[in-house]
C-alpha cells in the first residue's frame, strides 16, 4: 500500500473488497479518511457503534432496531444503495459464528456493488473462513503536517476563551512537533491542550509534556522501559572509534531534509561486541542524550512467558510500540540471553521464531528507530544477526589502554565529588592495568568506603591498594577475553 490511504482504500473498494481492515486504534483519524474516500465515490458514509446503530454520517438519529450486530449487518445486506460504512468497536464480535456468517453474506453482497464494511482496530483476530474475503491495510501515522493543523486548532480553541501567550519561535515549534511524533492525534491533542491549559502558554518547556506522555505510554504497554537520558559522551572515555562514528550520523537528525536528498536514510543501529564492563551499556544511554532522541530498554527477561504464542506477541508489541515513539534509541542488552537458546528441542524453537521476528524487524523496520544492541558472549550469538544490513556495524570495545584508564579515573573522581588533583593518576593507572572500565568505577567506589570508615580523606594508596586486591576479568578469565579478541581482530570494528 502507498502512504495514500484515501486512495488506497478508495482502490479497495472500487476492486469490490466488501469487507476491510484499517489496521489502526485511531477511530477519529478512520473515519476522516472514510469521510474523504466516500466523497470521491459519491456514496454515503454511515457509522455503526453498539450504542447508537447505524448512523449516516452528520446524523445523530440511528436507523431503528440496528444496535445489535446481526440485525445491523442484516440491513447492510439488505441495502439496494452503495455505501461505505465503519464499524467502530468489532473485534470482539468476531468470535460469534452467527456474527461471521453474516459478514460473510454482506462480503458477497456488497461485492456486487460499490461499498464496503470497514473495521478498525489493531489484532483482530478473523477466522479463517472469514479472513480470505478480508482486505487488510495500515494506516500511516501522522505526520508533522497533522500535527502542525492540530496544533492550529487547538490554540485557536483555547484562544476564544482565554489569553493564550505563545513564545514559540520556528524552531521549537519543529522539536515540538517532531515530539509528537508516535502519539495518536487524539493523544497529541491531548497532550498539547493539557500543556497550554496549565499555564495559557506555548513554549519550548512543553516538550517535556510530550516526553511524559510518551513515558507513560510505554509504561502502560509494560514490555518496554523508558530510561531519562542523563549521560552524555563526555561521561564516555575513549572509544574514540565509535564516537567519531556516531558524530557523523548525528547530522543526519539536524539535517534530515538535506540528508535524504543527499541519499541517505535514518541509521539503523550499531551491534557493540566486547569484554563485559567496558562501557557498552553506557554508550547506549549516551547516544540518546547526544541525539535528543527517546531511549527505550527492551528487557529480555520479561519478554518470555510460559504460555505458548505469548512471547512472540510480547516481541512484536514490544517492536512496535518502539516505532510508534519513533524517533528513538532501542537499547537491547546482551542480546545473547535473548536469541542465545539455540532454537533447538531445548526451548521448543521459541528462541528461533523470536529470532526471525527480529531479523525481519531489522531488515524492514517501519520508523526511526537506532537500535544499539550489546553483546558479551559472541559464541552465542546466531550468525544471522551478525550480516551486514541487519545493524549499520559490528564495533569491538576492548579493555581500555593507558590513556583511557586515566581519563575513566577522572570521571569517577568528578562523578562522586572527589578532586583528581589529589590522586597520582599515574600509579592508580599501573595498577589497574587489564582493568575494565566498571572494575576502575568499583576500585573509586571501594576506596571511598575504606575512607570514610577510616574518617579521612581518599588517597592515591587506597586506590593502589583496592587494586592490587582486584582479581580483573583479564585475569579469571583470560582464555574468554583473548577469545573475543582473537574473533574481532578482522570481523568487527575498533570502538577504541
Amino acid at each position: 500500500m502507498s502512504q495514500d490511504p484515501v486512495a488506497d482504500l478508495e482502490l479497495l473498494i472500487r476492486s469490490r473488497h466488501g469487507i476491510i481492515h484499517v489496521d489502526s486504534i485511531e477511530d477519529e483519524r478512520v473515519q476522516q479518511v472514510l469521510r474523504l474516500v466516500s466523497d470521491k465515490l459519491t456514496v454515503p458514509f454511515f457509522i455503526w457503534t453498539r450504542t447508537h446503530g447505524i448512523c449516516r454520517d452528520g446524523y445523530s438519529n440511528g436507523i431503528y432496531d440496528t444496535t445489535d450486530a446481526l440485525k445491523a449487518l442484516a440491513h447492510v445486506a439488505a441495502a439496494d444503495t452503495a455505501a461505505v460504512y465503519h464499524f467502530v468497536g468489532f473485534g470482539t464480535l468476531l468470535e460469534n459464528e452467527a456474527v461471521v456468517d453474516r459478514l460473510k453474506s454482506v462480503s458477497e453482497r456488497l461485492g456486487e456493488r460499490r461499498g464496503a464494511v470497514v473495521m478498525s482496530g489493531q489484532d483482530l483476530a478473523f477466522p479463517p473462513g472469514l479472513s480470505r474475503l478480508v482486505a487488510t491495510m495500515k494506516l500511516p501515522k501522522p505526520d508533522v503536517e497533522e500535527f502542525r493543523s492540530m496544533l492550529r486548532q487547538v490554540h485557536r480553541d483555547i484562544a476564544r476563551r482565554s489569553h493564550v501567550h505563545v513564545d514559540l519561535p520556528p524552531a521549537d515549534e519543529t522539536r515540538l512537533l517532531n515530539s509528537l511524533k508516535g502519539l495518536t492525534m487524539l493523544e497529541a491533542a491531548r497532550v498539547v491542550t493539557r500543556a497550554i491549559v496549565r499555564d495559557n502558554r506555548l513554549t519550548a518547556d512543553d516538550i517535556q509534556e510530550v516526553i511524559q506522555a510518551k513515558k507513560e505510554i510505554v509504561e502502560r504497554e509494560g514490555v518496554l522501559e523508558y530510561y531519562t537520558a542523563e549521560m552524555s559522551m563526555t561521561d564516555v572515555a575513549a572509544l574514540a572509534g565509535l564516537k567519531d562514528w556516531l558524530a557523523k550520523r548525528k547530522l543526519f537528525l539536524t539535517q534530515a531534509d538535506r540528508a535524504a536528498e543527499f541519499g541517505l536514510s535514518f541509521p539503523k543501529g550499531i551491534l557493540l561486541i566486547g569484554v563485559p564492563g567496558c562501557g557498552k551499556s553506557l554508550c547506549a544511554r549516551a547516544v540518546a542524550t547526544e541525539w535528543g532522541l527517546p531511549l527505550l530498554k527492551l528487557d529480555t527477561a520479561s519478554l518470555y512467558n510460559k504460555f505458548v504464542g505469548e512471547t512472540e506477541r510480547n516481541f512484536r508489541r514490544a517492536l512496535e510500540t518502539a516505532e510508534r515513539l519513533a524517533p528513538c534509541v532501542l537499547f537491547i542488552d546482551e542480546l545473547e540471553k535473548a536469541f542465545g537458546g539455540g532454537g533447538g528441542t531445548e526451548d521448543g524453537g521459541l528462541s528461533q521464531r523470536v529470532l526471525g521476528t527480529f531479523l525481519t524487524w531489522l531488515q524492514d523496520r517501519n520508523g526511526d528507530v537506532f537500535t544499539v544492541a550489546t553483546a558479551n558472549d559472541i559464541e552465542r550469538l546466531p550468525p544471522e544477526l551478525l550480516r551486514k544490513g541487519r545493524f549499520d556495524e559490528v564495533f569491538f570495545v576492548d579493555l581500555p589502554d593507558a590513556t583511557a584508564r586515566a581519563e575513566i579515573l577522572t570521571i569517577q573522581l568528578r562523578l562522586r565529588k572527589q578532586n583528581a588533583a589529589t590522586i597520582d593518576s599515574a600509579s592508580v593507572v599501573r595498577a589497574t592495568e587489564g582493568f575494565s572500565g566498571a572494575e576502575i568505577e568499583q576500585v573509586v567506589v571501594s576506596g571511598l568506603y575504606s575512607a570514610f570508615a577510616a574518617g579521612g580523606a581518599l588517597t592515591t594508596e587506597a586506590l593502589v591498594a583496592e587494586a592490587q586486591a582486584t582479581r580483573p576479568l583479564s585475569v579469571t578469565m583470560a582464555e574468554k577475553v583473548a577469545a573475543l579478541r582473537q574473533w574481532a581482530k578482522d570481523r568487527a570494528v575498533s570502538a577504541n
